[in-house]
């Protein structure tokens, strides 16, 4: 790899590399150490093509979800299954790999300024902006982004658009993957919320487990299928399907969760 040689987006490699490597010691132990990743079907990763592969997940930070996946992905991919032990993975990082983020979050900061060179695709915010509810026209060079991204690598995207849980998945998501026809592969990512602040930049709490399940492509007909369906295989396929929400009284969700985190420690998994 030439010292200059820059991604399509005119980012020079030979320093996204570094920023993933000191990115990456810098944050492992808040996934091993500080609190505990579960990960689950991380062999996927190794059997997927290089280039336009886009990962669908729900989202419970701004950054710790990113930044975990792009530990599990660079573990998987140096033949580590299902743990991220042994950071000698961040060495030589895959470059090509994007995340969707909003434009307003990447700009918010010095930090998130720095993190959008390892691989941000920002975009402008169709429905809110600065905290209000707005209407707006998609900016056609975001989507040609993406479309540049995913000719060169993988791109992970959150197609809820926020930190929320259960808010519907835009359709935005739906149209990229009917025009471009990636291979899409869902993930669900739990424990996030507990563990760090709503950025994903401060942790909250120690102790936590965290879990990732990386799932089987999904099956879609590119050329025949609707919108809303494919909408509705997203919805299911993260876990975030209007059905999958339970009506629970706080006193008891708070007691079920703990009960969840003690059954999940005591785990054979959790322990080795």
């Amino acid at each position: 790899m030439g010292l200059f040689k820059r991604n399509p987006f005119g980012h020079i490699l030979f320093i996204k590399k570094w920023l993933i490597r000191i990115f990456g010691a810098a944050t492992h132990r808040r996934y091993r150490g500080f609190n505990e990743l579960q990960i689950d079907g991380s062999e996927i990763i190794r059997a997927l093509p290089a280039q336009n592969v886009l990962f669908i997940s729900n989202h419970q930070t701004y950054f710790a979800d990113v930044v975990a996946m792009f530990h599990v992905f660079n573990a998987a991919l140096h033949g580590r299954v299902d743990h991220i032990r042994n950071i000698g993975y961040l060495w030589n990082p895959k470059l090509n790999i994007y995340y969707v983020a909003a434009k307003e979050t990447m700009q918010s900061g010095i930090l998130p300024r720095i993190m959008a060179y390892v691989g941000a695709i920002t975009v402008e915010r169709t429905w809110r902006a600065k905290g209000k509810d707005i209407q707006r026209e998609v900016n056609p060079n975001d989507t040609e982004n993406i479309k540049v991204a995913l000719q060169d690598g993988w791109v992970i995207t959150f197609p809820q658009g926020t930190t929320k849980s259960f808010k519907p998945v835009r359709k935005g998501t739906a149209h990229i993957i009917k025009e471009h026809k990636p291979i899409v592969v869902p993930i669900v990512i739990d424990g996030f919320r507990r563990s760090f602040d709503k950025k994903g930049l401060r942790m909250k709490k120690k102790g936590i487990l965290q879990s990732m399940i990386i799932k089987e492509p999904l099956e879609i007909d590119y050329e025949n299928e609707s919108i809303e369906s494919i909408v509705e295989k997203i919805e299911y396929a993260i876990e975030q399907h209007p059905s999958f929400l339970k009506v629970i009284p706080a006193e008891e969700l708070e007691a079920a969760e703990a009960l969840n985190e003690l059954r999940r420690f005591s785990s054979p998994k959790a322990k080795s």
